[in-house]
């Protein structure tokens, strides 16, 4: 969900202002999903790079988050559709009253199965990588698997993505053409669609676009 900033400038709003309408846009995005029924739905919302931001913009994307995910688990949207809320990533990293935000926002959605939204918040692809390598190294240590039977399904089985299948397609807005640490594992075979976009700006037509390029391709994962 790349260019809340951009979209501010251009518009001569405060970077706030941006990520408000990102946030407002996010609303958005979950119902066309639903709307074609599009069961998995995950968002980039803040990567491992982004706590190098000025400390002002980092905190105040913090409250953000902290208000969008009690505001998620309250939404009558989501029970009524039985969207099951996560968020993905380094959340130790976070700060406390955001992760009390996000350990309510899940607990609430717990039991459902009908949509996935994953939220990845503190998130890098290569971290991401790192900790299930080191969870295989720490079973191997125990004696709980052998050297010779580490796969690519044992990888996977241990990153914050185990319980979904790979995306089928990877959406990135602003006209940036790269993943930028985003699901690198999993992206291996996903199709890939950039658009000029700012995100804030992204439109229903936009996202149908996409998912229609979508459609249109072959698959071959290699094959």
């Amino acid at each position: 969900m790349d260019g809340n900033r951009r979209f501010a400038k251009q518009l001569g709003l405060d970077e706030g202002s941006g990520h408000e309408k990102g946030r407002e846009k996010l609303e958005e995005m979950l119902e066309w999903c639903t709307d074609i029924d599009i069961e998995i739905l995950t968002v980039y919302a803040f990567s491992t790079e982004n706590f190098k931001r000025d400390s002002k913009e980092v905190r105040d994307l913090m409250d953000l988050f902290k208000e969008n995910f009690k505001k998620a688990a309250q939404d009558e949207r989501v029970h009524e559709r039985k969207i099951r809320i996560r968020a993905i990533g380094n959340i130790e990293e976070l700060p406390e009253d955001v992760k009390e935000a996000i350990a309510y926002a899940e607990e609430r959605t717990k039991d459902y199965d009908e949509y996935f939204f994953n939220i990845a918040v503190g998130y890098g692809g290569r971290e991401e990588i790192v900790q299930a390598i080191r969870k295989v190294a720490e079973e191997v240590k125990r004696g709980e698997i052998r050297v010779e039977d580490i796969d690519e399904r044992v990888l996977s089985d241990r990153l914050y993505t185990s319980d979904f299948p790979d995306p089928d397609l990877i959406l990135r807005t602003s006209g940036e053409e790269r993943i930028s640490n985003f699901l690198l594992w999993q992206a291996a075979y996903s199709e890939l669609y950039f658009t000029d976009v700012y995100w804030p700006g992204f439109r229903k037509i936009d996202f149908l676009r996409a998912v229609r390029s979508y459609q249109d391709r072959k698959r071959r994962k290699g094959k």
